[in-house]
């Protein structure tokens, strides 16, 4: 009898630690930019209980980043205008992002065809009250290759 209570006490411990290791939060996601300023994805969702957050972004081009490079930059919507703007000046040796801009949760370098990076970041930098927009700040590129990044339970 008591042989069976743990046998059964340990199936339900495993089942358990699988079922919540199944529903574990994505904190990662790939991106892709191409030589048609595009991004594959419109919108990322982060999950709250992810302590950090990585992106990995892939040119699948074939272009040059001198002549159609990509990063991947994060700031809140109300501020990707300014930023953009800040980082055209900024150049291609800054990745076109203003050094130091506080505005920037998060960049990625700029990259040209086949090539990739990543970034991470605390996901402690984001509220669930405030809208975010992720682009592309290659001279030209953010008025197009843009989505939204939300926060979630």
């Amino acid at each position: 009898m008591l042989r069976r209570r743990l046998a059964a006490t340990a199936v339900l411990a495993l089942a358990s630690l699988a079922a919540s290791s199944a529903f574990a939060a994505d904190c990662s996601v790939e991106i892709e930019g191409n030589d048609a300023m595009q991004f594959n994805k419109p919108a990322i969702e982060v999950s709250k209980s992810c302590k950090e957050f990585t992106v990995k972004l892939k040119h699948a081009g074939k272009l040059p980043k001198q002549a159609m490079g990509h990063n991947w930059v994060l700031a809140k919507t109300a501020d990707v205008q300014a930023v953009a703007a800040d980082g055209v000046a900024a150049g291609l040796p800054q990745d076109y992002v203003k050094a130091g801009d506080a505005r920037v949760v998060a960049h990625t370098k700029v990259v040209g065809g086949g090539e990739s990076d990543s970034v991470s970041f605390p996901v402690a930098k984001l509220s669930a009250a405030d809208s975010y927009t992720f682009f592309c700040s290659f001279p030209g590129h953010s008025s197009i290759m843009k989505g939204t990044l939300k926060l979630v339970k």
